[in-house]
């Protein structure tokens, strides 16, 4: 990529905002580090370690790598035999237990489902050496002192060294306690020169305390003496020091050998631990600038009447507050872009960010762009984008525009993006109109995409009648007098410098006057420009409402079908309810049949019997009146219910054949046995179900089912066809009302009932 231009797309600036989301050194130096990739795999890899991230963080918000550090000097200086500082070891363990929490996060979240390749890779480049950490841990203290556990030898001669301060101590503090040297001793206090600890003595009384001076004060009056009866026990003080200064250096160059022997390992760690804090670095920025994936092609691969660039609602990553976002189509059919429009309005800041988030894609970055965005890999972007932004610009300033597109030209083709601003001004407007229509159509000629901004009238006539070249423009509200920063697509901009002046309070004679030397065709171009302008205005907010509308719709349709559910869930309760309801009675009414077949066993006389008969009858009504009927919904139309269909009786839960219709009620051969039931608890079946029937009684429709007989039927002075009948009626709905026993009551006559 070319540096310069990546300065002038400002990508440098998007860096340091990356970098601050990163957690130390190392990987902020990836991040500082971090250039456009140009090829297509290196990209999607890129990008999806940016999107693993995201997801990660999703997951896991509190994922960091806090405590990590970049040890690799401190590795380098233990890999050549050097003594590696306590504080720096506690960081070398510091950075292996955030480098093993990352690891089993990371591969815990791969084993529980989640696809995470990129990042999974990263962690499994995390070396885990956990006896160097507790190796460290147990002889280093959280200051930073070697603990007297680091080596059995070290806690011994600590211990020595303790027994003979205090001795020593002990010893000075007998003489400043003695009345002997009292009015030789300046102040009773105990303190140290030169490493050796001394009592302050008045120079007038040196004779008194003998013993070795070490300093004396500023006045003379003060001299710092070691007494002689100390100098034995502060030799064996100062002994032990050193050789305890000897112990904890060995035990330092110990923990730095071992540290040395895993140092490949930890400076791979150090290396993906830093990959990865970069990588979680993307997604929170990502997440900071409200950015999504784009999709990211190779344009050789796309269509030809596919763009390779679509930025849907794109922003400025650079810009904060209120910003305007961007729709920019680039490539396929038209591969050139001329925009036109007025000072300050935009054109520049839509430059920018096509090229910024061309560069961001490449970098693995996501883009501030709604969804849909489309990016291509290219190898090279060239930008030349003057900071000012006046009209008024001097030779040297036109040189070296030129100077900047003469190396572009040398370069460019199809895997290239060039960015001009203010393409040929600075010159003569013929010369710089002509010269700006041959570089474009130098840049059709290589096959390279484009995009430049104009002031030139000639070049939106150019746009619109060259193939492969598209007008767009930024808007401009004549009423306000100020742009509105959005970017019409398709649209040349309009020339707005005589309405704006006539605002401003310009005369209307100069005004008119000067409307008088335009050229017709300029003024019917700005009128048809205007009408254009205005349609696709009022398209838009038809297209508004419309979506609008749809919404609404949605949200409706959404409700709807909430209301739905929650009175489909209702009813299947009440159902529910009903159901067991009904069990319930029906389990009572076995239980009032149980002790109705006891007392028939126990019932002395007919009399008897008979009471106990129409009791159980009454209950019977009394049960039925208050059952529920059957729940259901009719999946078909009404149908005629004829003999010879075949039904379904509801409150069965069984099929059968109908044998005759009358009075609202139909006969149904069930099987072996013959039913007569309501018409409203059938229901019509085009075949037969093929379902077996279900054995169990709870299924039966108590209505129907409890429509029964009285517990006797009296035959007596009936004809053999009508006993027939009424018997087989009889006894069907007797057992399907699960009857225990019953009466029939027959003549002495002709032996018809036998024949039955």
């Amino acid at each position: 990529m070319n540096e310069k231009s990546l300065r002038t797309l400002e990508f440098p600036k998007v860096i340091t905002a990356l970098s601050a989301h990163t957690s130390f050194s190392a990987s902020h130096d990836l991040a500082m580090d971090l250039s456009p990739h140009t090829q297509h795999a290196a990209v999607l890899r890129a990008q999806a370690a940016t999107t693993e991230s995201r997801r990660i963080l999703e997951l896991r918000p509190e994922i960091s790598t806090a405590g990590a550090r970049d040890v690799r000097p401190s590795v380098a200086r233990a890999e050549v035999g050097g003594i590696v500082e306590p504080l720096d070891l506690l960081v070398i363990a510091a950075t292996l237990s955030a480098a093993r929490a990352m690891r089993r996060i990371i591969l815990k979240l791969r084993e529980v489902g989640h696809d995470l390749p990129e990042v999974s890779a990263m962690a499994l480049r995390l070396h885990e050496v956990p006896e160097v950490e507790d190796r460290i841990r147990s002889s280093i203290s959280e200051r930073g002192d070697v603990l007297d556990s680091a080596s059995p030898a070290l806690g011994r001669i600590r211990s020595e060294t303790r027994t003979a301060h205090d001795r020593l101590l002990q010893y000075l503090r007998s003489i400043l306690n003695s009345g002997t040297y009292a009015q030789a001793i300046q102040e009773p206090i105990i303190t140290m020169r030169e490493g050796r600890y001394v009592i302050p003595v008045k120079s007038d009384f040196r004779a008194r305390l003998p013993g070795l001076v070490h300093d004396t004060s500023g006045s003379g009056a003060t001299l710092f003496v070691e007494p002689l009866g100390s100098v034995d026990a502060g030799n064996r003080w100062r002994e032990l020091q050193g050789r305890e200064a000897e112990e904890v250096e060995r035990v330092l160059l110990e923990l730095a050998g071992q540290v040395a022997d895993v140092g490949p390992a930890i400076r791979e760690t150090v290396s993906a631990l830093a990959s990865i804090d970069f990588s979680l670095a993307k997604a929170r920025y990502a997440n900071a600038l409200r950015a999504i994936a784009p999709e990211i092609v190779a344009p050789s691969d796309l269509p030809r009447n596919e763009p390779a660039i679509r930025l849907p609602q794109a922003r400025h990553p650079l810009l904060r507050g209120r910003v305007v976002p961007t729709t920019v189509e680039l490539g396929g059919p038209f591969r050139v872009l001329v925009v036109t429009g007025p000072n300050t309005g935009g054109k520049t800041v839509a430059l920018k960010t096509v090229g910024l988030l061309v560069l961001m894609a490449q970098s693995g970055l996501h883009v501030p762009a709604l969804p849909g965005a489309r990016l291509p890999v290219l190898r090279h972007v060239y930008a030349d984008i003057g900071d000012e932004q006046s009209i008024e610009q001097s030779l040297s300033t036109f040189s070296s525009h030129i100077s900047n597109i003469v190396g572009m030209l040398k370069e460019v083709g199809p895997d290239s993006l060039v960015l001009l601003d203010e393409l040929g001004a600075g010159t003569d407007p013929e010369e710089g109109s002509a010269l700006a229509r041959a570089i474009i159509d130098f840049l059709l000629d290589r096959g390279c995409m484009a995009v430049g901004t104009t002031h030139y009238t000639e070049l939106k006539s150019y746009a619109h009648t060259t193939p492969g070249v598209r007008n767009a423009s930024v808007e401009f509200d004549e009423e306000t007098l100020s742009p509105t920063y959005r970017l019409m697509i398709g649209l040349p901009g309009r020339s707005n410098a005589l309405s704006i002046a006539g605002r401003l309070g310009m005369p209307e004679e100069v005004i008119a006057r000067a409307q008088e030397r335009v050229r017709p065709e300029s003024r019917e171009l700005n009128d048809l420009l205007q009408q254009i302008q205005d349609e696709r205005d009022a398209a838009s907010a038809r297209r508004a409402l419309a979506d609008q509308e749809r919404e609404e719709t949605r949200k409706l349709m959404e409700r709807a079908r909430r209301e739905l559910q929650e009175a489909e869930r209702r009813r299947s309760h009440a159902a529910d309810e009903g159901r067991r309801e009904a069990e319930a009675e029906l389990e009572e009414f076995r239980k009032e049949l149980a002790n109705l077949r006891r007392e028939l066993q126990r019932a002395p006389a007919q009399q008897g019997t008979t009471e106990v008969v129409q009791a159980t009858e009454n209950r019977l009504r009394e049960i039925t009146r208050r059952s529920p009927g059957p729940r259901h919904i009719p999946k078909d139309a009404p149908h005629e219910i004829t003999p010879g269909d075949t039904v379904l009786v509801l409150g069965l839960g069984s099929s059968g054949k109908v044998l005759s219709v009358q009075d609202g009620t139909a006969e149904v051969q069930l099987g072996r046995l013959k039913s007569r039931v309501s018409l409203r608890d059938v229901q019509f079946q085009a075949e037969p179900s093929g379902q077996p029937e279900p054995t169990g009684r709870s299924r039966y429709n108590l209505e129907s089912s409890l429509s029964t007989p009285s517990m006797e039927l009296d035959l007596r002075g009936k004809r053999a066809e009508e006993v027939s009948r009424e018997l087989d009626r009889y006894i069907d709905d007797a057992y399907l009302s699960g009857m225990p026993l019953v009466r029939i009551i027959h003549g002495k006559g002709t032996g018809a009932l036998r024949q039955v």
